[in-house]
């Protein structure tokens, strides 16, 4: 069955909040067992809250857009009761010194929870409004007036979850937050951020397991697709069983993410067929909390990499592998069997690897490796970036095209290392090619 929201009273004018008409569609197909529920295209939605329900197809026709309310009022609490301090705060610090998050977002925008068979499809575009969180802005970075902000979609404990072919755009927080969720095949979206507002991931699965993600483009600012474990869902267990895929990434921060949550174990994931340009950080791995990090497969990506300004953590690592605790008596898990096969690197620094005692990194293997670092930006390439971590979150040191500290077993086959000119006061003025 079908159910068109304009069936159900939905305005479509972009000035009405359409959200209860919506959400009655909704409602009557899921009580019916299931169908299609429709945005008609060449019509703005603006809307409040919405919640998913078990075998309902939300579905965006081409030309169609369904924009967040401005209005605060609008939206729902994720939970009956939540803590008052969370709500609407102002920022402290800048969030890109403390961003210090439980994984529970305190309002939702499009939300389905304790669901199963459910799908976000269509050509349509779902807009985040993100001009509705501005505050402090200059031309490389845009703070949100609060933290945590609303996510665009926020999907809990859903099993049998599919996310086809729509656009996400304009999101002011994380875009496509999955918490718990098993069996998801998220294919063909396009998600398009602003490259300067802060905390706007793409894909962040936390805590999930069974999960696809191919053929996505994805541009934002923080991270293109972030694995996570939050400590707010321990109780889900481990990130595992996942592929991603045939994707093209562009992020101010990492394109490819661990972290920084790493409450619970993350395992067996691959990684494979990607194109990763003009970003801070191609695959970042931060383990700054007890979880473990194992059965890990990168391979066939090319990487690019520039510096950003220092609102963003990462100082553009084509890969970068850190382990550090977040608080001084936080005890870390370990990064293992970890494996790059068939990737190229071209940009202003080399791989990075970094733990704060021995026996937390090992097993590492580098094999068809190509690094070839050369100065595109103006800013300074002489640091180490440890950010999140309790002690200094800078070290000053010279760029080499492999920096290891406190790993154990890490192999290298067929790597070769270059230094274009322009990089020739970092490294030093005879090294300009190395292989391994």
């Amino acid at each position: 069955m079908i159910y068109n929201v304009l069936d159900f009273g939905a305005k479509g004018n972009g000035i009405t909040n359409d959200a209860p008409a919506i959400q009655q569609a909704i409602d009557t197909c899921n009580k019916a067992g299931g169908g299609r529920v429709v945005l008609s295209g060449g019509y703005i939605y603006k809307a409040g809250s919405i919640l998913l329900k078990d075998n309902v197809e939300f579905h965006l026709e081409q030309g169609s857009r369904l924009k967040m309310s401005e209005n605060k009022a609008d939206f729902d609490e994720v939970e009956a009761r939540y803590r008052e301090e969370y709500r609407n705060t102002d920022l402290a610090v800048p969030s890109y010194e403390n961003c210090e998050y439980d994984g529970e977002p305190k309002n939702y925008f499009i939300m389905a929870k304790n669901a199963q068979n459910i799908s976000i499809t269509g050509f349509g575009v779902i807009d985040g409004s993100e001009e509705n969180f501005y505050a402090e802005r200059n031309e490389y970075f845009i703070e949100g007036t609060y933290y945590p902000r609303i996510p665009l979609l926020l999907l809990k404990e859903v099993k049998h979850l599919t996310i086809t072919n729509v656009t996400l755009t304009k999101s002011a927080f994380w875009t496509v937050h999955m918490v718990g969720c098993e069996d998801v095949l998220i294919d063909g979206i396009r998600i398009l951020n602003n490259r300067i507002m802060v905390n706007c991931d793409g894909i962040d699965p936390d805590h999930c397991r069974n999960v696809r993600i191919s053929n996505c483009h994805i541009e934002s600012a923080d991270d293109c697709i972030v694995f996570k474990n939050s400590k707010k869902n321990m109780h889900l267990g481990a990130c595992e069983n996942i592929v991603v895929t045939n994707c093209t990434l562009h992020s101010t921060s990492a394109a490819i993410k661990f972290g920084t949550e790493t409450e619970s174990d993350f395992r067996n994931i691959i990684v494979t067929n990607c194109v990763i340009s003009d970003t801070n950080r191609g695959i970042s791995m931060q383990l700054r909390d007890g979880g473990n990090i194992e059965n890990i497969n990168f391979s066939n990506l090319n990487i690019q990499t520039k510096r950003m300004s220092n609102h963003w953590w990462g100082k553009a690592e084509p890969i970068s592998i850190t382990v550090l605790p977040r608080h001084e008596d936080t005890k870390v898990g370990t990064i293992k069997n970890v494996n790059f096969e068939n990737i190229n690197c071209c940009g202003e620094n080399g791989i990075f690897v970094y733990a704060c005692d021995k026996n937390k990194i090992e097993d590492i293997s580098f094999k068809r490796i190509r690094v070839k670092i050369q100065k595109t930006t103006k800013w300074e390439t002489d640091v180490w970036d440890l950010r999140p971590y309790f002690g200094e979150p800078f070290i000053k040191a010279k760029i080499n095209g492999l920096s290891c500290v406190n790993a154990d077993d890490v192999s290298y086959e067929d790597m070769r290392i270059t230094c274009d000119k322009t990089m020739s006061d970092c490294f030093g003025e005879d090294f300009y090619s190395q292989n391994i």
